[in-house]
């Protein structure tokens, strides 16, 4: 049995907490909200996140940050992308030296363009940082479908570790060294799946879909390889697995945003319906900085761009990057005659 300190009370950190304890872990959640803690502690249930999922009577809940991380084993670091970094930086009186930590959230930082685990190592260098990641909506993992996940870590023991702590019979674990390519696929897909929902907002069909999908995989794969991810990494669970399932689902918060872009509400009237974070908003401009920097295309990246900071309109959004100059989809083809 492991001591497991889970920092962030939201609907990932409520469905791992729960997962976390059904493998005979003794689980302590933490949220910076005291509502949120008495609400979990009262009610042991997410009534507005999670609702109707039930969290047992022996786990813990408290407002106290130190009081979470004291003598854990591992702390799931699972605040929402744009909060890691400032979290981080409140741990860092309480961290002990090769403290453990999982991240589990998906984003890229706009100012700096650094990953989420990245900007965990720099606000306390002393830790051992790992991510997981991979298709898992909270709401299906809270209720116990089957899912699969990756873990990445710097070491196998460490990956090896945390895999056998998180996998049970309906939760599948695979390990990896590719950090770097992981937490691309997992926030690159995310501006991807906003494409999706602005193309649902719009009336397109599944070919379209279908379309924003491996074009968008195709993106990710260039701008990943070209940071120094391992182009497996993008045809697996955290590249494409992760793109399908957040691209097709309406648990997606990204979609549903990008669905109400698409039949013609503001970006911040699109955030406000669907009452979460949308990481795909705060990862956009980034990728932006990022496709500039290492001089990838990415055009879906860049019209998801245009509509949201630009004021382009979704609809011309949409028909500039069908009606682009015509080009091989494999250039590393060629032929034979």
């Amino acid at each position: 049995m492991a001591k497991i300190g889970v920092l962030g009370a939201g609907s990932w950190g409520t469905a791992l907490a729960l997962l976390l304890h059904g493998n005979g872990h003794k689980v302590t959640m933490w949220s910076a909200l005291e509502d949120e803690i008495e609400m979990l502690r009262t009610k042991r249930e997410h009534i507005s996140k999670l609702p109707g999922v039930k969290l047992p009577e022996d786990m813990e809940f408290t407002a106290d940050l130190e009081e979470a991380m004291r003598e854990k084993d591992v702390l799931v670091l699972a605040v929402p992308s744009p909060f890691t970094r400032g979290t981080a930086r409140k741990m860092k009186p309480y961290l002990k030296k090769g403290q453990l930590i999982v991240d589990v959230a998906k984003g890229i930082e706009e100012t700096t363009t650094m990953t989420l685990s990245q900007q965990i190592g720099q606000e306390l260098p002393e830790a051992n940082v790992a991510v997981l990641s991979g298709p898992s909506h909270a709401e299906e993992v809270g209720r116990g479908l089957p899912t699969t996940v990756v873990v990445g870590a710097k070491s196998r023991e460490t990956a090896e570790y945390l895999q056998d702590i998180f996998m049970n019979e309906v939760f599948r674990v695979y390990t990896s060294p590719d950090i770097i390519g992981m937490e691309l696929g997992g926030s690159l897909k995310n501006v991807i799946a906003l494409a999706a929902g602005i193309a649902d907002g719009l009336g397109c069909g599944d070919n379209t879909k279908a379309a924003l999908i491996t074009r968008g995989i195709a993106e990710i794969t260039r701008l990943g390889v070209k940071m120094g991810g391992n182009r497996q990494t993008f045809s697996g669970l955290t590249g494409m697995g992760d793109l399908i399932v957040t691209c097709a689902s309406m648990h997606s918060r990204n979609r549903r945003a990008g669905i109400l872009i698409g039949q013609g509400k503001s970006m911040q009237e699109a955030m406000d319906e669907v009452q979460m974070v949308v990481e795909g908003v705060y990862s956009t401009k980034a990728a932006v900085k990022l496709a500039d920097e290492y001089h990838v295309s990415m055009p879906i990246v860049r019209e998801v761009d245009a509509v949201l900071f630009g004021g382009k309109p979704a609809k011309k959004a949409l028909s500039d990057l069908m009606m682009r100059d015509g080009r091989m989809e494999n250039t590393g083809l060629s032929w034979t005659e």
